[in-house]
């Protein structure tokens, strides 16, 4: 049952729209468990009674998010309507509250309308929407991300995106340690030690082949290790980060706010991995960015494979927040025929947000 709150704010929702974005990869790209050669979204668009419009984006994924495009647009036509229709926007926590009782395991389908609200009300406050969140800092390097590859061509493709400016590389493996590290050791001898590099095995290792694996690549100087093992078993991870000496970063093992308290709580890693369609959206990932903080660690904001529009909310949240300190924010790099840009710059491997209001100019 939805109960509604009364607020003095005099401004409602009167148009609630969307749209299936479906975008091929230029490049189809393997982790450890699947191969990807294009991306649907699905668009948002609230409209209020002031003219004042919000965007929102969802990257459904079975893996992360437990939804598909189709189950995004159900939700939408059957509960998102009746929830924000001729309802104030400026009650987001109220909606977030709603959404997670009507639509569980659905977060990408929360992620769209946290960010269509938030990008609605940076609007009405004529803000860029990372200074409406805190605006602790208004730029940040993101890595670039090499899939599972052959050894040459993963090595032409880090030649490319370093030529390109990029600094940091993730690469992605998990499926054959010894190839991993192979790649790991001859990125380095062929590119030296002018950028950094990230490892992500995807839950491809088994405990004892992530330690071996980072023991072998000393002299690579991997910086992160993300997410080495299967995500049921979070004691693995804790096994990892006890054995090897750097940090032990969690993704698909932290998709809620309990996973946060309880990761950090029993220090079983070193560092979070924050998605917005993993975790359902802006106001969810500041919850559990604060957990994080408390435990004393740094954070990252990724990204699943999402439009400008989801990448612009990835950054602006990015910006916000002084322990976040890294971002993977380049799922939209391959994709084709996205209908949104300009809604930030990317310069020598650095996002910069946009100075227009909320997550930027969009001319749809």
């Amino acid at each position: 049952m939805i109960i509604y709150i009364k607020t003095g704010i005099k401004m409602k929702i009167t148009s609630i729209e969307y749209f299936k974005l479906e975008m091929p990869l230029a490049i189809p790209y393997t982790i450890a468990y699947e191969t990807v050669s294009s991306a649907t979204n699905v668009i948002l668009k609230l409209t209020t009674d002031k003219g004042i419009i919000g965007w929102g984006c969802a990257s459904p994924d079975l893996e992360v998010t437990g939804e598909t495009a189709e189950d995004v647009i159900h939700n939408i036509e059957t509960t998102v309507k009746e929830l924000l229709q001729n309802q104030s926007p400026f009650q987001l926590a109220y909606f977030t509250h709603q959404l997670k009782q009507l639509c569980p395991h659905a977060s990408s389908t929360m992620a769209m309308v946290d960010i269509a609200l938030h990008d609605l009300l940076a609007r009405k406050a004529k803000l860029p929407l990372y200074k409406l969140l805190g605006g602790y800092r208004n730029k940040i390097p993101t890595s670039i991300t090499i899939g599972i590859l052959p050894l040459r061509e993963t090595l032409e493709q880090a030649t490319y995106f370093l030529k390109k400016g990029f600094t940091i590389i993730k690469l992605k493996g998990g499926i054959s340690m010894e190839e991993d590290i192979e790649k790991i050791l001859k990125l380095r001898e062929h590119h030296g030690d002018e950028f950094l590099l990230r490892f992500d095995a995807n839950q491809g290792y088994t405990p004892s082949e992530a330690i071996s694996f980072i023991k072998k690549t000393t002299s690579a100087k991997i910086e992160i290790l993300e997410q080495p093992t299967q995500h049921g078993n979070e004691e693995h991870l804790g096994e990892v980060k006890r054995n090897i000496h750097i940090p032990v970063m969690a993704d698909e093992s932290m998709k809620t706010l309990k996973d946060a308290f309880r990761l950090t709580s029993n220090n079983l890693i070193d560092m979070v991995n924050i998605k917005l369609m993993k975790v359902g959206g802006i106001l969810e990932s500041q919850h559990i960015n604060s957990v994080a903080k408390a435990a004393g660690m740094e954070v990252m904001v990724g990204c699943l494979d999402e439009c400008a529009l989801g990448i612009s909310a990835g950054l602006h949240f990015a910006l916000s927040r002084p322990n976040i300190e890294y971002a993977d924010l380049d799922g939209h790099l391959d994709l084709l025929e996205d209908p949104f840009t300009d809604l930030f710059d990317l310069k020598n491997g650095i996002l910069y947000p946009s100075k227009d209001y909320g997550l930027g100019p969009i001319s749809l």
